[in-house]
This record gives structure tokens, sequence and C-alpha cells, in this order.
């Protein structure tokens, strides 16, 4: 399994969408018209090969509104794991008892996204893209970023996605639960003292819920190369932030 994209939610695009690309020196590969069948209007960066997005709602009744609401405001809001056979893994996953609420099957794209009352109160989605590509290849295709996503690649600033920080009001059964999820070992106690499961080119966190926010996706890991200047543009937009994180978009960004 590959950590491919992490998503937040806000509760309009900007100003966090020009937080995201100024403070992270990103640029927006897609904007996907699609999504509007949940509601949404998005922006996805790339990051490297791998991918931030943040959505927001256009309508009322969404999903994401609900989670704005639960959650009092802005903040993580999606994992996206990328797989060899995201229809393979559909079967072993729902054969577990974990419920799908959204699906999609064609050429170039499989996904399937999990219902959180399954998850521990976390959007999962785990997909897979055209037979033959290479899941490991580090450019692998992405369809939801879009025809061209390659061209909108910088990593002056931040060079890579490292990790999710998952929180829950008990860790522990959280990191049990995603591992029997994505059938991977619990690579035990890391250096933060927490549960983590080792993907191909990260790690998930697992950590109490101590903000009072409940659970979800609580903060992400960037491998930074460009700190002085991140910094400089956090302080500029007004970012909370310290050496080692900056908070956008009401997730605190860990620095790596």
């Amino acid at each position: 399994m590959r950590l491919r994209q992490v998503c937040l939610v806000a509760e309009k695009l900007e100003p966090v969408l020009s937080d995201l690309t100024a403070v992270l020196g990103l640029v927006v590969a897609y904007r996907d018209p699609l999504v509007i069948y949940f509601g949404l209007e998005n922006a996805v960066m790339p990051v490297d090969g791998d991918f931030l997005e943040v959505v927001a709602p256009v309508r009322e009744n969404t999903a994401a509104g609900r989670f704005l609401e639960r959650r009092g405001g802005n903040g993580g809001y999606m994992v996206l794991l990328q797989c060899a056979d995201a229809r393979a893994e559909r079967e072993r996953i729902m054969a577990l008892g974990i419920r799908a609420v959204f699906t999609l099957d064609n050429p170039a794209y499989c996904c399937t996204h999990f219902h959180p009352r399954d998850t521990g109160g976390i959007l999962l989605s785990v997909d897979s893209v055209a037979p033959g590509a290479d899941p490991t290849e580090r450019m692998c295709m992405w369809e939801p970023a879009g025809p061209d996503w390659e061209k909108a690649v910088r990593t002056d600033v931040v060079s890579r996605l490292a990790g999710v920080e998952l929180q829950g009001e008990d860790p522990e059964a959280l990191a049990r639960l995603w591992a029997r999820i994505l059938g991977l070992p619990l690579r035990g106690t890391g250096p933060c003292g927490c549960a983590e499961i080792q993907l191909q080119n990260g790690t998930l966190r697992f950590v109490p819920a101590a903000d009072g926010r409940g659970p979800g996706v609580g903060a992400f890991d960037l491998e930074v190369v460009g700190r002085a200047r991140l910094l400089a543009a956090a302080e500029e937009r007004g970012c909370e932030h310290t050496e080692d994180h900056v908070i956008i978009c009401g997730t605190r960004i860990h620095l790596v």
C-alpha cells in the first residue's frame, strides 16, 4: 500500500488554498469537475509524485459539510492509499464487515471510499490505476490529479509526503482496526511512542485525540528542503507555526 494523497476540507477554498500554495511552495495541478457529484469543489497539488488536496462544499447537506460541523471547522478529511488491485482489496475489506460508501470503476481508475463509522471516524479510500501501471513507481499515473499533473510538480520547499497522523479516543484500538483493514502489520511503538503502520512510502501514526476535535486526520508529515522560505511565508500569511510545524486548514503539518 502506498500513501498517495491526503485530503483536507475547508468551509471555503480561499484563503486555505492560497496559504497551502504560498507556504508549501506548491502549484495547483487540477480542479476536478466531477467532485460536484459530492457537492464539492477542489484543488489538487502534487508533492513530488504524491498529492495534497483541499475540498470545500458548494451546496447544503453534504458529507463534507457535516464533517465540518462535527469536527468544529476546517481539518484533515481523507486518506487515499494506492494498491495494485483496488477491486480485490474492496472485496477483501468488505468481507471484514467494512462498508463502502462510494465506488468507482473505470479503465484508468478504481476506488472505494469506506464508511467512517467502520474505520474509526476517518474517511479512507483504497484505489488503483490502469492495469500495467506500477504503483511503486514514483511518478505513477494518478487520474484524480488530472492529465498533466507532472508539469505542476515543485520540490524546492517540500519534497515528499512522508506520513499521516490519525487520532482517536483509543489510538491503540484504532491502529489495530486499520491494520486489519489494510492487511498490514503494526510496527509497534514508533519514535513518538505511538503505534504505526509502515506503508511503501510513509507511515500511518495513531495518536490520542487531544485537541477536543474527536477522531480524524490530525496531521501529516512533509519532508522539507526549504525550511527558512516556508517559515517566512507562514509568518507573512499569519499561519500559526513553530520551527517544526505549521498549521493550515486546521491541520498540523509536521516538517520532517
